[in-house]
């Protein structure tokens, strides 16, 4: 910043362009958009799951699964979340947009009033399906049949609203999570009770959103506010960092389904309560995803758990083995 010899007033500053590049960044103030509620969505509240009551004969048949390697596993996770509760520790479930595609927000929801999850972390994909859930019941656009006419991702009210949101939190000083959670309180979508963001919001549970410029179609409308985002964003990865270090001594980490980004985040919160003298031991990790990746596997399974506390791993899709561990967590 600095001024020009004319046409400035003494004292004055303007904005210069520093940058070398003959191209500028491409204006997004033509874009065309459309309703949300008129595009077709491979995914609708119809299909969703349903949380199974604890006196279920469901007890039944966990009970008759076999002792064995992942069954036992899964029984060992169960119970851990049990006793975190008990122990009043922390159990923190990451989210990545497949989980909330596969209509599994009814299960956490039901987790979370049980006292069972104390705090979520979403990936910036399973944000916007958990609010375009909330808004019109519907989700998952076809991406091979709008992307050649340039329409996918172009969802009116999807770009809008939540870069609405997002700019007023930034406004407001509060996080991502909490900043969409309360903009779906004020304005009572008709299929909230569907929602994460917006059930955490009202139970007053921490739900964080941690995302990467340019991987979330909300990036592509004109209404986005790079700095906004970038703050509220860090305000959230700061606000997991303490959620983390309340996993010390029997907490719990779940990664559902984030194979990049979350594992990323929750490797760096690890080293930050930690490098500022908070004890952060005797902890549980797991990643539950269809195939196994090297990120989760490492940054979640591994390192964080390395010489105190375990890790496990568990490969099956989510929309089974989510209301699995569910079961187990609510059958004893």
């Amino acid at each position: 910043m600095r001024c020009m010899e004319s046409p400035c007033e003494p004292g004055t500053l303007t904005h210069v362009p520093m940058s070398r590049y003959k191209q500028e960044p491409i204006d997004l103030t033509g874009i065309s958009t459309y309703p949300l509620a008129s595009r077709p969505s491979k995914v609708t509240t119809d299909d969703f799951a349903k949380p199974a009551a604890s006196d279920s004969a469901l007890k039944d048949f966990l009970d008759s699964l076999p002792n064995i390697l992942a069954a036992r596993e899964l029984r060992e996770i169960a119970a851990n979340v049990r006793a975190a509760k008990n122990k009043q520790r922390a159990v923190i479930v990451g989210l990545g947009g497949h989980v909330i595609k596969t209509g599994l927000a009814p299960i956490l929801i039901d987790l979370m009033k049980r006292g069972y999850v104390t705090a979520f972390a979403m990936n910036g994909s399973a944000m916007i399906h958990d609010f375009e859930i909330a808004l019109v019941g519907a989700t998952s656009e076809d991406v091979d049949a709008s992307l050649g006419s340039g329409s996918f991702g172009m969802a009116e009210e999807t770009g809008q609203v939540i870069n609405e949101a997002i700019s007023t939190g930034a406004r407001d000083n509060v996080g991502m999570g909490e900043a969409i959670g309360r903009h779906l309180q004020a304005m009572k979508p008709p299929h909230a009770n569907a929602s994460l963001l917006y059930s955490a919001y009202e139970a007053a549970i921490p739900i964080t959103v941690h995302v990467a410029m340019g991987t979330d179609i909300v990036h592509i409308h004109p209404t986005a506010d790079g700095a906004s985002v970038g703050q509220t964003s860090l305000h959230d990865f700061r606000l997991l960092c303490s959620l983390v270090r309340e996993l010390d001594g029997g907490g719990l980490y779940l990664n559902l389904g984030s194979a990049v980004v979350l594992p990323e985040v929750f490797l760096k919160t690890v080293t930050v309560v930690r490098n500022l003298g908070f004890k952060l031991e005797d902890f549980f990790t797991a990643n539950f995803d269809f195939i196994q990746q090297y990120r989760p596997l490492t940054n979640v399974v591994r390192r964080p758990v390395a010489g105190s506390g375990r890790g496990f791993s568990f490969i099956g899709h989510h929309e089974i083995m989510i209301p699995l561990l569910a079961g187990l967590i609510l059958a004893e």
